[in-house]
């Protein structure tokens, strides 16, 4: 499928990564544009994508287009391109720029719109992709993306009104988990352990933590009870995690980034 890309950055270079490395996209099909053209360019050699010199470019030679700029650009890319995007699939990756946004600026019976939420681990075939419920895609072609999808990340629906928090959760968590990685590595480097050897140890623990709540099904209070024995390290850890208010900060992170 040919593929187009509005907005180079991180999360549509992941995007590509997770499709070129796991959905079978051909990096010869897929084309991008990108205002800085010297940064573009410089991703195209290490991505293997054709760079474009315009977004109407970009569009033309796509059969689906990844908007993927800033939510502040959008508007004026649209006011550019005219009717190029008649007859084409529109994924919106562009945060706030859902179906009904969409419906304010196009002609969604002429541009099918789909909006998602991906996180940056979709580039190693571990991402969410947070699917928004109302979609101008026929049933094949949002069970098609859907699929594509599905070889990077796990897609979740949600209803429009919690896209906001099921973003705060997937897309906005994973720097949230960088930052415990890097608390938890100082904590191994204050007791001696050389932070190289920590950032070995910290991020496979998460792997493996993860996995086995996944695998098990069971609540992760009930996993963590059963590392923590009467008297033992793991529950004086605990305590101090909640001395520190870790819980109340989670949720004050997650109520930041729903912009409460």
């Amino acid at each position: 499928m040919k593929t187009g890309f509005i907005g180079m950055g991180s999360m549509a270079a992941a995007m590509l990564k997770g499709m070129t490395r796991f959905a079978g996209f051909k990096s010869e099909d897929i084309c991008a544009y990108a205002p800085n053209q010297k940064k573009l360019q410089k991703n195209a050699q290490l991505l293997g994508f054709r760079p474009c010199s315009s977004a109407a470019e970009a569009v033309s030679d796509s059969e689906c287009v990844i908007l993927a700029c800033k939510p502040y650009q959008v508007e004026s890319v649209l006011a550019g391109l005219g009717s190029l995007l008649d007859g084409k699939v529109l994924i919106s990756v562009a945060f706030g720029w859902d179906y009904e946004h969409f419906s304010q600026y196009l002609d969604t019976d002429k541009v099918r719109v789909q909006y998602i939420v991906p996180n940056t681990p979709v580039s190693v075939g571990e991402g969410i992709v947070l699917m928004e419920a109302e979609s101008g895609l026929s049933p094949s072609e949002r069970l098609e993306w859907k699929n594509i999808l599905g070889r990077f990340s796990r897609v979740i629906e949600l209803d429009s009104s919690l896209i906001p928090a099921g973003s705060a959760i997937a897309g906005c968590a994973p720097a949230f988990v960088d930052v415990f990685i890097e608390s938890l590595a100082d904590g191994g480097v204050k007791n001696g352990i050389p932070r190289e050897t920590a950032y070995e140890i910290i991020p496979q623990m998460i792997i493996g933590a993860a996995k086995l709540m996944q695998e098990s099904g069971l609540h992760p209070g009930q996993l963590k009870d059963q590392v923590c024995s009467p008297g033992g390290t793991t529950i004086r850890g605990v305590a101090a995690m909640e001395e520190g208010g870790v819980r109340s900060s989670m949720i004050r992170a997650v109520d930041a980034a729903c912009g409460k």
